[in-house]
């Protein structure tokens, strides 16, 4: 579930526009299996750790020629950013994302975090930042407030409500990461380098040394493991963040955030013959309204910022490099 931002300008023409489709795809379908495999972590033989150590000790060797460059460009970063890449989409925020699959559902994990990170993006920037989003943006980010809302009153058990909890921290936990992709100096292969090599670690440590109960050391199914390294390792932790980059280098970012979006529906849809998760009344409204409140957002967020009269710099401001006056989309 790796998603660097950023947005191309320029005329888009018909080879790159095929290309960035066929990327965004591509990107959904990983996306989906992200959520979809989250939630599939209690019908295997593995543990949330086990998975966790699959998810992103598979990246490592798949770009171990890269590791190098990595290694020198990271020297470069501050160390804010590195902490938070590292947090918002390593080891923290897989075991908490698998802690709310575990329980809810796959179609609200595909729901709740990709869909509130707008949300929590607006509410960090205006904390860090004082960056402030478009009033007509708050409207969309209702309607976020009110699809996940829906979900908890129709909660049928303590246990989901806390679940939708869960999930919302794991959307805050993303939030976080989505910040840092944009601060960072650098690019998506080293960043998912980078952000792999402390969550390999301290999910591996545990397991190799014996501290923690481990289906891996113990010999887990072949065919659970394979499915883990392929979807988790390989499809999110390599492929996701390769292909979104190139969506947005030949759609734009607010184009290809919003079809982003596309993400929950897959997920929704793909859950009910996987898990054979019912598609409730409350799931579907709650899918309405955080799609609505999401493109919305992102839409906005494309428009041209209405003219306004210059005003003199101060003095006392001191611009920094990288940081956009506007919130970026983001879904």
């Amino acid at each position: 579930m790796s998603r660097p931002t950023g947005a191309s300008s320029g005329t888009v023409t018909t080879p790159s526009l095929a290309v960035g489709l066929a990327a965004m795809a591509a990107t959904v379908v990983l996306w989906a299996g992200f959520a979809l495999s989250i939630r599939g972590i209690g019908a295997s033989d593995l543990t949330a750790l086990d998975t966790a150590f699959l998810r992103f000790l598979t990246p490592l060797i798949v770009l171990a020629p890269w590791v190098p460059r990595a290694l020198r460009r990271v020297r470069h970063e501050r160390r804010g950013v590195l902490a938070a890449l590292c947090v918002g989409a390593g080891l923290p925020y897989f075991l908490i994302a698998a802690w709310g699959g575990s329980l809810t559902s796959a179609a609200l994990v595909g729901i709740v975090i990709p869909g509130t990170v707008p949300l929590f993006v607006t509410v960090l920037a205006f904390g860090l930042w004082r960056t402030r989003a478009r009033p007509a943006q708050l409207g969309a980010l209702v309607l976020i407030v009110l699809g996940v809302a829906v979900t908890v009153v129709a909660a049928t058990s303590p246990d989901r409500v806390a679940g939708v909890a869960v999930l919302l921290c794991a959307g805050l936990v993303w939030s976080v990461y989505t910040l840092a992709l944009r601060e960072t100096m650098l690019d998506p292969v080293s960043a998912a380098i980078v952000l792999c090599g402390p969550s390999a670690l301290l999910s591996g440590a545990p397991i190799l040394l014996g501290l923690v109960p481990s289906s891996l050391v113990r010999g887990a199914a072949l065919g659970d493991v394979l499915t883990f390294v392929a979807v988790q390792g390989i499809g999110v932790g390599v492929l996701a963040a390769l292909c979104y980059a190139t969506a947005i280098r030949s759609l734009g970012g607010p184009v290809a955030a919003t079809l982003g979006a596309l993400s929950p529906v897959l997920t929704l849809l793909l859950a009910v013959p996987l898990f054979g998760e019912p598609i409730t009344v409350a799931t579907t409204v709650t899918l309405l309204l955080v799609l609505t409140g999401v493109v919305a957002f992102n839409l906005l967020a494309a428009r041209p910022a209405p003219p306004s009269s210059p005003s003199p710099p101060d003095p006392s401001v001191t611009p920094t490099a990288g940081r956009r006056p506007e919130l970026e989309p983001s879904c």
